[in-house]
């Protein structure tokens, strides 16, 4: 049972599973996907994952921000709009609750980290309670943390990005499931048939292919850079050389030396942690994602690059949009079993000189069309469409029917070069972990290398339990990391 908001309109491309579409009306131009992918100007790519939050919960608030509507409406016609309802109501144990802006529900407490409050349910099986129940259905794991939303102006960084460039409102985790499965899909296009936060179970690593190792074969120049915890080495110590701490992308921004594709990470360690899971703070997530962004936008990848900026699953956070059913190798008739079955919208925003400045694209994406993407632009894929048999350009089925993101890119006779946002925007310090506030240690040094307490995620746990160096990897806290995470500018 979902939210009572009913669904918004499209202004380009066809429905939610459609084809390319004739793009929206307004300024001239031709898609990007109708050119052949060795003359594609996009030459850099930036790619972003953060950690577990819904679209309605996150982004929703666009579709109420009157000048940003004006203005889309202005540019590209009277029906633009954003398909985001932060305002829902969903059945609880006691009668109905309704969802409400996250500083106002959490006032009195830590509406930046939720602190006392349960970490969303995510997992396999509390997914498939919020998707038939409800967000606060029984075996969710929730309370009414997860029916609280943020408004743009919480998110001084994000909001700005999202209305200058484009966003997704039809973009869902590739599973119903937790962080390793959704990135695993991000990676591969698959998780090994894994519902959980499983870690591999031998020192060589999960061994089915990514797109890494596709790039490895034809000579696809990639780094995969982390601000402390390397996702890199769920796959053995194969992806280790291409694997360097975070600090090495901001010099190489500044050298102007990225390798055609890049993927940035998060810190998830407690005292770096800015992937804005919960219980991390979210304003050291938004100072992360601006500093990153920030360094690729003023660099001279930037005339010829894009940034993608995504969430590997929901969260547990309400959303109204129901999420699809898609093709992939293990479909199942049993929906315990079925691999299928996509995960609620995640937040979204592509930015590029190539893109339609404050645009909406509604066409239907999982983590795989940036697979279908790259698979475009280097390994030989039809710009859409599963292709030929006898192919072998994508890794699974899922890639091979997704969507490919590039449908959001234009060529116009003038690029829109100026970023035309603040990218040194203030962002208030991170608060005390959650841990430490419950300790009654508010602010200071204390504060900073306090305990979790149990509040770790599987990632921080695989750490503790000396995973990354079984594989090989060494951690090191990025010292930017630890800025971004701090209780001072």
């Amino acid at each position: 049972m979902l939210g009572s908001t009913a669904l918004s309109s499209c202004w380009w491309g066809q429905g939610a599973g459609g084809g390319l579409g004739a793009g929206p009306p307004g300024p001239g131009g031709r898609n990007m996907l109708e050119f052949a992918a060795s003359s594609c100007p996009v030459q850099r790519i930036v790619l972003v994952m953060m950690e577990n939050r819904s679209f309605d919960h996150w982004l929703g608030w666009m579709a109420d921000d009157e000048e940003y509507v004006e203005a889309g409406r202005s540019a590209y016609g009277a029906d633009f709009a954003v398909e985001g309802a932060v305002q829902q109501t969903y059945p609880g144990p006691n009668g109905p609750v309704a969802t409400a802006h996250m500083l106002d529900q959490l006032a009195a407490e830590n509406p930046w980290r939720g602190c006392g409050h349960p970490d969303p349910g995510h997992g396999w099986n509390p997914g498939r309670a919020e998707r038939d129940g409800g967000f606060l259905a029984a075996g969710s794991g929730n309370d009414q943390f997860a029916l609280g939303w943020y408004e743009g102006a919480d998110l001084p960084f994000t909001s700005q990005l999202a209305k200058r460039f484009c966003t997704f409102d039809r973009y869902h985790a590739s599973v119903l499931g937790p962080t390793y499965p959704n990135r695993e899909y991000f990676w591969s296009g698959q998780s090994g048939g894994n519902k959980s936060n499983t870690l591999p179970p031998t020192n060589e690593g999960f061994q089915w292919d990514t797109i890494f190792d596709r790039f490895n074969t034809a000579g696809v120049s990639w780094n995969y850079f982390y601000s402390d915890l390397p996702f890199s080495a769920l796959f053995g110590p194969r992806l280790l050389p291409k694997s360097s701490p975070v600090d090495d992308f901001f010099e190489r921004c500044a050298n102007g030396t990225l390798p055609q594709v890049s993927v940035v990470d998060p810190g998830f360690l407690t005292g770096s942690r800015t992937d804005n899971h919960p219980h991390g703070d979210i304003r050291a997530g938004e100072a992360f994602v601006r500093d990153v962004f920030a360094a690729f936008a003023r660099s001279r990848h930037w005339r010829n690059g894009m940034f993608v900026l995504n969430y590997d699953e929901w969260g547990g956070f309400y959303d109204h949009v129901p999420p699809p059913i898609l093709p992939d190798d293990r479909t199942s008739t049993l929906d315990a079993d079925n691999f299928g079955q996509a995960g609620f919208r995640v937040p979204v925003v592509m930015a590029s000189p190539y893109v339609k400045p404050g645009s909406v694209n509604h066409r239907r994406y999982d983590h795989t069309s940036i697979l279908r993407f790259l698979e475009w632009r280097f390994l030989g894929a039809p710009p859409e469409g599963p292709g030929q048999a006898g192919d072998s350009w994508f890794l699974t089925t899922r890639d091979r029917y997704a969507n490919n993101l590039g449908a959001a890119l234009w060529v116009e006779d003038e690029r829109h070069l100026d970023v035309e946002i603040d990218l040194d925007v203030p962002i208030d310090p991170a608060s005390a972990d959650c841990a430490a506030e419950t300790a009654g240690i508010a602010y200071g040094p204390a504060a900073a290398t306090a305990p979790a307490l149990g509040d770790k995620h599987d990632f921080e746990k695989a750490y503790d339990e000396g995973f990354f160096e079984r594989m090989g990897y060494k951690v090191e806290p990025s010292l930017m990391a630890k800025q971004w995470a701090s209780l001072t500018t």
